[in-house]
């Protein structure tokens, strides 16, 4: 059975500050040595959060330095390659982006919004936050701004990704039947690194990997042109998981402007939000109590229950559904020991310790009991929360097996402390 409550060597937040702090390359945090030897979108924005709680001005350098490498056209890379590293594949002369310091050519869940608002309200030192929260408002409208005009070039409210690995989500099941569709003719032999730092059974399948290099090898032949690859792409899927994600940092960055007398820029963000929140009933499933990916090749929902779905309770969506959503993670519950699988666990797809094909990740985790909190659906949030501490009493792992509560994939991982640190933190706070 679940434990009720943490055990008695549970790791404490001291614990986790020493993880944050051993994976602190001074202005940027690698999410662990050996695998992820590099500086990573998300990562870095959730990071800062943890950071946040010892110190403010680390945590604000955080999601500064991943800004610095923001594309002319309003891109924020998914990967930052400070300084060279062979242990990581595929690196940057893969990647062949030609930026003064090598980056990828795609990007992630841009988290950036909320991340920089919720730095903003909780600041002790108030004229720090405003200065470093001014500077990089603009530099995130801009990011928002490109994914609506390169992604969503119907005007929909809702924006695809292109690649597996822009979700976050690698190789959630979700993506199964689009990513069938990816070419692999004349992909490159290479070889992979990560297997090497993991478990092979935690990872990504070689196949899957193939096609991620033939996407990968597909844009880099169109240049990185970011106004032709949505239509060029094989690949294209509206998650409902990196949307909302896109929507509340849309959200939180009208709130953020509004507070620095930014009106229009606040104006805009907000009816952007408003835009996109209504658009995503087109990907609600009234069977399925959730939301599901749409297929933007096929134009049809893709049957697939994963977290993806549950993750749109993290945007301010009509209290309806999250109440829904709430209910739906419930039933998960009569499923999986620790909240929140990745997939529900009785689909025979379902793979407890395989990536994002099962196993259970405290950022997800927190991102969903932070909307449905917000969303008058606290007694779920709680019950996520709990099972988020319950799970790092195995160590600070990249992700977890929600039935066994095995520690898989990377250790000593960065957001899971940082997640730990905020999630620990904020308890004690509100008791």
């Amino acid at each position: 059975m679940r434990p009720e409550t943490a055990p008695a060597n549970a790791p404490t937040v001291e614990d986790a500050i020493a993880v944050l702090k051993a994976n602190d390359l001074g202005t940027y945090t690698v999410p662990t040595h050996g695998l992820y030897p590099f500086q990573w979108n998300w990562d870095s924005c959730l990071t800062a959060l943890g950071q946040a709680h010892f110190d403010e001005a680390r945590a604000w350098t955080e999601i500064e330095t991943l800004f610095t490498h923001q594309w002319e056209d309003g891109m924020v890379p998914h990967i930052v390659f400070h300084k060279h590293d062979d242990g990581y594949f595929p690196g940057p002369d893969v990647w062949q982006t030609n930026r003064p310091v090598p980056t990828s050519g795609i990007t992630q869940p841009p988290v950036a919004g909320f991340a920089v608002r919720r730095l903003f309200e909780r600041a002790s030192d108030k004229a720090l936050a405003e200065q470093r929260a001014r500077a990089l408002l603009p530099k995130i409208a801009a990011w928002h701004d490109w994914f609506f005009r390169a992604r969503d070039p119907e005007g929909t409210g809702l924006v695809a990704i292109l690649h597996p690995w822009e979700s976050g989500r690698d190789n959630s099941i979700d993506w199964d039947a689009a990513l069938d569709r990816v070419p692999i003719d004349g992909v490159i032999p290479f070889r992979r690194r990560d297997t090497e730092h993991a478990n092979p059974d935690h990872r990504p399948t070689q196949a899957q990997y193939e096609r991620y290099i033939g996407l990968v090898q597909h844009f880099r032949g169109l240049g990185w042109d970011s106004a032709r690859l949505h239509d060029a792409s094989p690949f294209k899927v509206v998650d409902p998981g990196f949307n909302a994600i896109l929507l509340r940092s849309c959200a939180d960055l009208a709130a953020l402007a509004e507070a620095l007398g930014e009106t229009k820029l606040a104006t805009d963000a907000r009816a952007r939000a408003e835009a996109g929140i209504a658009a995503l009933e087109m990907l609600w499933s009234e069977p399925s109590g959730q939301y599901l990916c749409l297929d933007r090749v096929t134009r049809e929902l893709v049957e697939s229950l994963s977290v993806g779905g549950l993750l749109a309770a993290f945007a301010p969506i009509p209290p309806h559904r999250a109440a829904r959503l709430a209910t739906r993670i419930e039933e998960v519950a009569a499923t999986a020991q620790y909240l929140v699988p990745s997939h529900d666990p009785t689909d025979p797809r379902y793979d407890g310790r395989r990536y994002w094909r099962g196993p259970a990740w405290l950022i997800v985790n927190y991102m969903v009991a932070d909307g449905l909190r917000a969303a008058g659906q606290p007694a779920i949030a709680e019950r996520i929360e709990a099972d988020s501490l319950a799970l790092i009493a195995a160590g600070f792992a990249e992700y977890y097996d929600p039935i066994t509560g095995e520690p898989c994939g990377g250790g000593k991982f960065t957001w899971t402390a940082a997640i730990a640190v905020e999630i620990l933190t904020m308890s004690e706070k509100r008791s």
